[in-house]
């Protein structure tokens, strides 16, 4: 099943490798739920999908209390006057005022399917920044939000913190994270996907909990940057290697394809 959200970095492509790597288990866990690619198509009794955006998880809830009538509401934004770059900037002005949550959650998708190549960005100030994306035709993506609100009912989303997730679990569980990707290059940022961004400390902290989760009998698999960075804090691990297309550059001549990787503690 895809996503119905367009996300930087996700998964669905590379979904088959992902699901070959996690184990059988009753619960997969999910601390950097994303666009919810993995969750959507692996096979499990039941799913804990965190994540720090506060917007991601309020739209989950939404959609998964909501299903059909969260579409028909939404769906009021998705006409041809809505895609006009004064429009949007207007929309994103009240996405960024807007406390009303069913409100908040539609545009949110509204300003994902709008937006620059659908990234999800904050400021310092917790604003959402994208500039306008310029697409003939944005849809909303019915299907996708029905199969997400069915599958949905088999999991519980939480607003928490990647320690605060990976502290709770035990059980019969796996453990898939995908955090916001280490840097490249020394010269790189890291992802400010969320307002607090995704610091050097952050990335060794979740190879620890990942260390400590396989000491007490719960495999965790970690997607990552191939870096010497990351190959040094995931020592511990067993590594398999490969390249994935980027597409988040506005040059075509640009898109090239990064190492990646999996971390596999188990």
């Amino acid at each position: 099943m895809k996503p119905f959200l367009k996300w930087a970095g996700g998964k669905y492509k590379i979904v088959d490798r992902i699901l070959s790597a996690l184990p059988k288990a009753d619960t997969m866990v999910e601390p950097f739920v994303g666009s919810g690619a993995v969750f959507l198509n692996a096979n499990y009794e039941s799913y804990l999908l965190a994540d720090t955006n506060s917007d991601l998880i309020n739209l989950y809830l939404e959609v998964q209390k909501s299903g059909d009538n969260f579409i028909d509401y939404a769906l009021g934004l998705f006409v041809p006057e809505n895609n006009t770059e004064e429009v949007f900037y207007r929309l994103r002005e009240e996405f960024n005022q807007c406390t009303e949550i069913r409100r908040r959650a539609a545009l949110f998708v509204y300003l994902n399917r709008h937006c620059f190549n659908g990234l999800c960005r904050y400021n310092s100030k917790g604003r959402y920044n994208v500039p306008f994306g310029r697409y003939a035709k944005p849809k909303f993506p019915i299907e996708e939000v029905q199969n997400f609100h069915q599958k949905s009912q088999k999991a519980e989303f939480i607003l928490s913190d990647f320690r605060t997730t990976l502290r709770s679990v035990s059980g019969s569980a796996v453990v898939y994270c995908d955090p916001p990707y280490a840097p490249l290059t020394l010269t790189s940022n890291f992802s400010d996907y969320t307002q607090d961004g995704f610091s050097a400390k952050d990335q060794q902290d979740l190879a620890l909990e990942a260390n400590a989760l396989r000491a007490s009998g719960i495999p965790v698999i970690v997607s990552n940057h191939d870096t010497e960075f990351t190959r040094e804090i995931y020592s511990g691990a067993v590594i398999s290697e490969f390249k994935v297309q980027r597409f988040i550059s506005s040059k075509a001549s640009n898109r090239t394809k990064a190492a990646e990787m999996l971390a596999v503690f188990a």
